[in-house]
C-alpha cells in the first residue's frame, strides 16, 4: 500500500493539472469502489473548481467550490495517470474514474483491487468524518515534535512501534516508515512506548531524537518519491513501488547499515505487521 511520501508525491504531481482548474466532466465507469461513490458523484463535480489539493495521513483532499469536499484514497492499489493530449485516451480495463479538467488534462484513477473511495464529504461531516475526525497530528508539522509525543506515549503499555502506527498518535505514518525511523533513532520496535516519556509526560532525549528521525525519513522518501514521478513519464502509475532503498525494512539477515555496528537485520511480527530492526544497535 502506498505510504505517506507516496501519496505526497501523488499530490505534487496532481496539484499543478488540478488545483484551481474546474471539472468539466466526471465519469464514473463503475457504480463503487470499495463503497459505493456518492449519490450523484459526477453531476455534483462537474462544473466546480478545486480550489485546493492537500494531503491528509494517506488521504487526498481536494476543497472544491461548492464548500464540498473531495476525498480520496488510493487503497491497495490505486494510481493516478495524467494526459495532456486533445483527445481523452481510451479506459483500460481498470480505469474506474475519469476527470476531464479545465487545465487541459485528463486526470485517470486506476485500481485493479478496488481497495480504494472517493467520496463528497460537508466541511462538518469531513471533521466528524470516523476516521479522519480522529487522525492525530502530521509527521512533518511544527505541531508534532518530541514533547507531543512524548505527552502521547507517557504511560502506554504498548510497544513503540504499534504506538506509532495508531494514526490517533500521529498521522499516516505506514509500516515501512516506522521501521525505518526507529532504526535512525536507535530504538527498539519492541520498547514500551512509555519508555520514551517521564511518569509527568516531559519528552526524554529519545522522543526528541525519534521525531527528528521520522521527520528526516518522511522529508528523504518524499524527496525521492517526487525526483522518480519527475523522471518517468507522466503517468503516475505504480505509486507503491517507487524504487527506494531501505536501511532496514525488508532486509532481513543483512548487515546493519550503522557505522561500526556488527549487528544483523532481523524480522519479527509485532500485532500482524512485520518489524525489521537490529537487536545490537536499537535498544
Amino acid at each position: 500500500m502506498p505510504e505517506l511520501p507516496e501519496v505526497e508525491a501523488v499530490r505534487r504531481a496532481l496539484q499543478p493539472v488540478m488545483e484551481r482548474a474546474r471539472f468539466i466532466t466526471v465519469t464514473a465507469r463503475r457504480p463503487d469502489l470499495r463503497v459505493p461513490f456518492p449519490k450523484h458523484f459526477s453531476r455534483r463535480l462537474e462544473g466546480q473548481t478545486v480550489t485546493s489539493l492537500r494531503r491528509r495521513a494517506k488521504y487526498l483532499v481536494a476543497e472544491l467550490s461548492s464548500q464540498e469536499i473531495l476525498v480520496m484514497h488510493l487503497g491497495m492499489s490505486g494510481s493516478f495517470a495524467v494526459t495532456k493530449a486533445q483527445r481523452s485516451p481510451v479506459p483500460g480495463l481498470h480505469d474506474h474514474v475519469v476527470f476531464r479538467m479545465s487545465s487541459g488534462a485528463t486526470v485517470t484513477f486506476n485500481d485493479p483491487r478496488r481497495f480504494g473511495f472517493m467520496s463528497l464529504l460537508s466541511r462538518d461531516q469531513f471533521h466528524a468524518h470516523a476516521a479522519l475526525g480522529a487522525l492525530g497530528p502530521e509527521p512533518l508539522s511544527a505541531e508534532f515534535d518530541g514533547a507531543a509525543l512524548a505527552r502521547t506515549c507517557a504511560g502506554k503499555k504498548t510497544s513503540l512501534k504499534v504506538t506509532l502506527l495508531d494514526q490517533r498518535v500521529v498521522a499516516g505514518l505506514g509500516n515501512i516508515y516506522v521501521c525505518e525511523a526507529l532504526h535512525r533513532a536507535h530504538l527498539s520496535p519492541k520498547r514500551r512506548a512509555s519508555t520514551i516519556a517521564t511518569r509527568t509526560g516531559r519528552a526524554l532525549p529519545a522522543a526528541i531524537r525519534l521525531t527528528a528521525a521520522i521527520k528526516k525519513v518522511l522529508t528523504e522518501a518524499i524527496d525521492r518519491s517526487t525526483q522518480w514521478q519527475r523522471q518517468a513519464s507522466e503517468a503516475l502509475s505504480d505509486t507503491a513501488y517507487f524504487p527506494h532503498r531501505f536501511r532496514v525494512y525488508d532486509r532481513s539477515g543483512n548487515r546493519c547499515p550503522t557505522a561500526g555496528c556488527r549487528g544483523q537485520v532481523k524480522r519479527i511480527v509485532q500485532s500482524g505487521r512485520s518489524s525489521f530492526f537490529c537487536p545490537v544497535c536499537q535498544k
